[in-house]
């Protein structure tokens, strides 16, 4: 049978405060600038889920999509719409909330629970011309 990918995208608004709490508060401000600030920000993400299996012969699908959809809402928009990402969000906490963290943190928690699908690749949009991608430990 063949193997397809499929894609699902989906989006989660979340606030965050880009800062390592080794570090001090002038070193957090030139390294992160504005995303640095105090009070934090926030952001409309998009994140993209994408898997790849065979093709089953009788359902004609890889996964079904509205299984996929429902992983991916349990799972991750949950836990991280409309939360403060250094705080509320169990996966996220000891982490400077980047999009790279972010995308390894979605990872772990959608990795398991695809089957029998197998998790290609999680890309995480802050905004259209930031994005972070993650495909597994090693990033093939």
């Amino acid at each position: 049978m063949p193997v397809v990918r499929l894609t699902k995208r989906v989006h989660f608004s979340a606030g965050h405060r880009l800062c390592n709490p080794a570090l001090s508060d002038d070193e957090n401000a030139r390294l992160y600038g504005k995303c640095a600030n105090p009070g934090g920000h926030g952001h409309n993400y998009t994140l993209e889920v994408t898997v790849e299996g065979q093709t089953d012969p009788r359902t004609g699908m890889v996964v079904n999509f509205a299984q996929l959809s429902e992983t991916i809402r349990t799972e991750v928009l949950d836990r991280f719409d409309h939360r403060n990402l250094n705080t509320e969000v169990e996966p996220m906490r000891g982490l400077v909330p980047t999009a790279e963290n972010i995308a390894v943190a979605i990872w772990g928690l959608l990795e398991p629970n695809v089957a029998p699908a197998r998790l290609v690749e999680v890309r995480v949009a802050e905004t259209d011309m930031s994005i972070a991608t993650y495909r597994g430990e090693g990033d093939h």
